[in-house]
C-alpha cells in the first residue's frame, strides 16, 4: 500500500475507532444518525439560554415561551445542524444531502414563520430578531465570508448572547439591564463550551494517534491517550450542560405563580 494511502487508511481507522461525538453511538443506522445530528445535550443546552431570559422577565406567557422555545429548536436544533453536517460530514451520517437541504430549509422557514406570527403580539422589533437569526444559522454553518463568523466569539454570541435577549424581547417587547448581563452570561459560558469541545471534536475525528506519559512530583506514571484526554473535557461539557438547563429551568419556575 503506498505510504500516503497508508496514512489516509490508518486515519480512517483511527477516527472510527471513537465515535464522532459522545452523545453519538458507534453504530450505524437512521435512528443513530438522527440522534447524532440533533445533538441532544448541546441543543437542550442552548435551548435553555431561551429559558433564561424568559425566566428574567416580570411575567411568563405560557405560549410566547413554547413558541419561541420551538422556533430555536427548529432554527438551530435542526435547521444549524443539518448545515453543518452538510459541511463535511463531521458526525458521518448517511442522511442524504437532499433530506439535510429540505430539513434545514423547512426547520429555518417554520422558525421565521413562528417568528412572524408573533409579530404583532411582541411588537415590530422581534422583525429584527427574526433577520439576524436567519443571518446567524446561515453565515456560521455554511461559513460564509470565508469562515469569519464560524469562529469561538461568534458562536458564543449567536448561540449564547442572542437566545438570551430573545427570550426576553418575546416575553416583554422590549430589552432591561437585566437581559443585557444574562446574555454576557450566555455568550461566556458558550465561550467556554466551545473552548472545551473544540479539542474533544478534533480528538474524536481529526486526531490518529495519542501517545505520551505524565510524570507526577511522586514519579507515579500516568499513561496518556486520546480516552484520557477526553475524559476531563466531556465530563465538564455534561456538567455544564446538565446546570445550565437546571439554572434555566429554576428560573422559569420561580415565575410559574405569575405564569399567564
Amino acid at each position: 500500500m503506498p505510504e500516503v494511502a497508508r496514512d489516509v487508511h490508518d486515519l480512517q481507522e483511527a477516527q472510527r475507532s471513537l465515535a464522532p461525538a459522545y452523545y453519538a453511538g458507534k453504530s450505524r443506522g437512521p435512528l443513530r444518525d438522527v440522534l447524532a445530528l440533533l445533538h441532544p445535550p448541546y441543543t437542550a443546552w442552548h435551548l435553555s439560554y431561551v429559558l433564561m431570559g424568559a425566566g428574567l422577565a416580570p411575567a411568563v406567557s405560557a405560549t410566547r415561551l413554547v413558541a419561541t422555545v420551538l422556533a430555536f429548536f427548529l432554527a438551530v436544533g435542526i435547521s444549524a445542524h443539518a448545515l453543518d453536517e452538510l459541511h463535511g460530514r463531521p458526525l458521518r451520517t448517511e442522511i442524504p444531502a437532499s433530506v439535510l437541504w429540505s430539513a434545514a430549509a423547512i426547520g429555518l422557514l417554520g422558525a421565521v414563520l413562528l417568528g412572524v406570527a408573533g409579530v404583532p403580539v411582541v411588537g415590530p422589533g422581534l422583525v429584527l430578531f427574526i433577520a439576524a437569526g436567519v443571518v446567524f444559522v446561515v453565515a456560521y454553518n455554511l461559513e460564509l465570508l470565508g469562515g469569519r463568523l464560524h469562529s469561538d466569539f461568534w458562536f458564543a454570541l449567536t448561540w449564547g448572547a442572542f437566545p438570551v435577549l430573545t427570550g426576553y424581547f418575546a416575553q416583554t417587547g422590549r430589552l432591561s439591564v437585566a437581559a443585557l448581563v444574562a446574555s454576557a452570561a450566555g455568550f461566556a459560558l458558550s465561550y467556554g463550551q466551545r473552548v472545551l469541545s473544540t479539542p474533544a471534536r478534533r480528538l474524536r475525528r481529526g486526531t490518529r494517534s495519542v501517545s505520551g506519559t505524565v510524570v507526577l512530583n511522586e514519579g507515579t506514571e500516568v499513561n496518556l491517550d486520546a480516552a484520557a484526554l477526553l475524559r476531563p473535557l466531556e465530563r465538564a461539557l455534561r456538567a455544564f450542560a446538565w446546570g445550565v438547563v437546571l439554572v434555566s429551568l429554576a428560573l422559569v419556575a420561580s415565575r410559574l405563580t405569575h405564569l399567564i
